[in-house]
């Protein structure tokens, strides 16, 4: 039964990462399991079989949660765009307890209000950025062009693990979610029918990608490993203030063009069903 729930948890940061203006980061800090995955990560070297056995439940939920979620986002997000800001913004909201419990208020001071405001305000800036204008890259195999899905990979990883930061976003803004998005949608319909060049063809680009995702996440990890060791209450603070703004910049980053009653209902349904799942996926 853990295994299933550790898979859910994983599912819900899987389909996170896939949304722009959502954070996986957010996600696992709303599940209460940022602390663990930080650890199993960087300590992947050190206790190998521990943190494997750790890390595969949520793997596989991320894996079916981007490939499940690649083909319908467009759909979702189009037809649906205000329900699904409140479904994620209820997971946000219904694991602001876990994340709240990490600040002593007492000890509060100063600095620890500026670096919360300073993180409430990136995010909020990185968004009104994500509003400008930017055109997707046409992807074609060279040398110059898998060099860059590697940098691009590392700081997409980069992204999705650092709380309220969208890391589809970010691929939005370097002109690669889409083209990533049906590269990811391809590579698994050839899967299904056993299409080898078709095969080739995506495995070619996704696998500089996939390489820069897993070095950008252990070296992200590590960093806030440190910054959690010798800094805890102000790195929380900065956490507590990205993962504030995430309500924000989700409503920002969805094309919300009219509500009506309907919606309204709907929406509120979502935000319960958000707020639900927050609170039994939290549970440990």
């Amino acid at each position: 039964m853990k295994f299933i729930i550790e898979c859910l948890k994983g599912i819900v940061i899987g389909i996170a990462n896939a949304i722009p203006g959502v954070s996986g980061g957010t996600m696992m800090v709303s599940m209460g399991i940022y602390d663990k995955m930080i650890e199993s990560v960087t300590g992947i070297f050190k206790q190998f079989k521990k943190s494997v056995l750790t890390l595969l439940p949520y793997i596989i939920g991320m894996v079916i949660g981007i490939v499940g979620l690649s083909f319908s986002i467009t759909f979702l997000l189009e037809k649906y765009p205000f329900q699904m800001s409140l479904l994620f913004i209820g997971l946000i909201l219904g694991g602001l307890p876990i994340l709240t419990s990490h600040v002593n208020r007492k000890s509060i001071r100063i600095l620890h209000v500026i670096i919360f405001l300073f993180a409430f305000a990136l995010i909020i800036g990185l968004q009104i950025l994500g509003k400008g204008t930017y055109s997707d890259t046409i992807i074609q195999l060279s040398t110059i062009q898998v060099v860059k899905l590697f940098f691009v990979g590392v700081i997409a990883a980069a992204t999705m693990v650092i709380p309220g930061v969208s890391g589809s976003m970010m691929l939005m803004l370097l002109g690669y979610y889409y083209p990533i998005l049906s590269l990811i949608t391809d590579f698994v319909g050839a899967l299904v029918t056993f299409n080898v060049p078709v095969l080739l063809r995506t495995c070619g680009v996704l696998m500089p990608f996939g390489l820069g995702v897993i070095i950008g996440i252990f070296f992200i990890a590590k960093l806030i490993e440190i910054l959690l060791k010798r800094f805890e209450s102000y790195t929380y603070c900065g956490i507590l203030g990205l993962v504030m703004a995430s309500p924000v910049a989700i409503l920002m980053s969805n094309k919300i063009h009219s509500v009506t009653f309907g919606s309204v209902i709907t929406g509120i349904i979502a935000l319960a069903i958000g707020l639900t799942i927050a609170h039994v996926l939290g549970k440990e």
